[in-house]
């Protein structure tokens, strides 16, 4: 049974690992499933302070990734409006045209929004390549916390 958990653990931290790239896949939140699948091996027993420090980050990363975009869009010159727009593309990508629409939705968002505050096109695409940017940070964010769970499970097994 502990090589059938194992090698579970091991295929959601994977999973979880691609699922940072497709916004279809929780991949964090596979990744700590992993781990807590790994828990029931003999192979590790982590702390139980880990867990929960491993459990904060994963619901932190997975909020920093519907938030950031809306910061990008701030930090790249946008507006409320562009922040509003971005909120309203990131609500909207998350339902249509997926995986794209997650990526697509806050930029074509933030543009409309500061179009609609009356910047020019240079501005409202600034506000929405900071989208875009902030969208990447939030994937990268969540690699880095993915490949860690890796990490972990690779130290755990050998």
């Amino acid at each position: 049974m502990d090589i059938f958990l194992t090698v579970l653990a091991g295929i959601c931290i994977v999973v979880g690992l691609i699922g940072c790239f497709f916004p279809l896949l929780p991949g964090p939140i596979l990744s700590y499933g992993g781990l807590l699948i790994l828990l029931a091996t003999d192979m590790q027993q982590f702390t139980t302070t880990e867990l929960i420090v491993w459990g904060a980050l994963v619901v932190l990363v997975m909020i920093l990734d519907y938030f950031a975009p809306v910061v990008g869009t701030k930090y790249g010159g946008g507006g409320k409006w562009g922040n509003r727009g971005c909120i309203i593309g990131t609500i909207l990508g998350i339902f249509f045209i997926q995986p794209w629409g997650i990526i697509i939705f806050p930029f074509i968002g933030a543009v409309l929004g500061e179009k609609l505050s009356g910047k020019n096109w240079d501005d409202a695409v600034k506000a929405g390549i900071g989208s875009f940017i902030g969208f990447l940070f939030s994937v990268l964010i969540k690699a880095v916390l993915c490949v860690y769970f890796l990490y972990c499970y690779f130290n755990a097994i050998f």
